[in-house]
């Protein structure tokens, strides 16, 4: 069937799609993308940096994939709840944050260098990770690379990330501004329906 036609089948118009648009399109934003390398490169390093019932190893893994579940929990919510968007976005951005300092932690407790943001290497990998959103790649890394160097490396693109959904938070709250809340686009829907 295709998708004009399942709208003819379900009375769905023009209108009624305008009409709290579904959302739910996250896989094509570049954030969850890179959200997604984040949780790939941290679940195998910590599997292969931490020890077996160190509690950062699940903390870790843990905000990885909170960073990017919130944002497609967010996107999907977002037909129904621009306020429920925003906050599991917010969420996903401190998920992150918290997983850039487990990173941090894990170079200072061992007495690893942290590499400054005027770092070469900090800036090939900033120049890499704009071109290369395959998870796997990431997680092939960690089995050649030193831990010193997978660490800086996602410190590196938890930067991004932090870039990334900040302006990501502030298009849904110009959106929200533009576009009101699901009672507001109800009512606005009913009115022009009326006329």
């Amino acid at each position: 069937m295709t998708e004009k036609e399942f709208y003819e089948k379900n009375g769905i118009n023009k209108t009624n799609k305008k009409f709290i648009p579904q959302r739910g399109d996250y896989r094509n934003l570049r954030v969850y993308q890179l959200g997604n390398c984040i949780y790939a490169l941290t679940y195998a390093f910590a599997h292969r940096h931490l020890e077996y019932g160190d509690r950062t190893k699940d903390q870790m893994i843990q905000a990885a994939r909170s960073g990017k579940q919130n944002i497609a929990e967010g996107s999907v919510d977002g037909a129904s709840s621009a306020e429920m968007e925003i906050k599991l976005t917010i969420v996903a951005k401190g998920s992150m944050h918290e997983l850039r300092i487990d990173y941090e932690d894990f170079l200072l407790a061992r007495g690893l260098k942290k590499w400054s943001i005027d770092d070469p290497r900090t800036r090939q990998v900033r120049i890499y990770c704009k071109k290369h959103m395959d998870p796997e790649e990431y997680r092939l890394a960690v089995e050649t690379r030193s831990a010193e160097t997978i660490a800086n490396i996602a410190i590196t693109m938890l930067h991004q990330f932090d870039v990334m959904i900040t302006s990501l938070i502030e298009s849904q709250k110009r959106r929200f501004l533009q576009e009101g809340g699901i009672k507001e686009q109800m009512y606005k829907a009913r009115v022009e329906k009326r006329s």
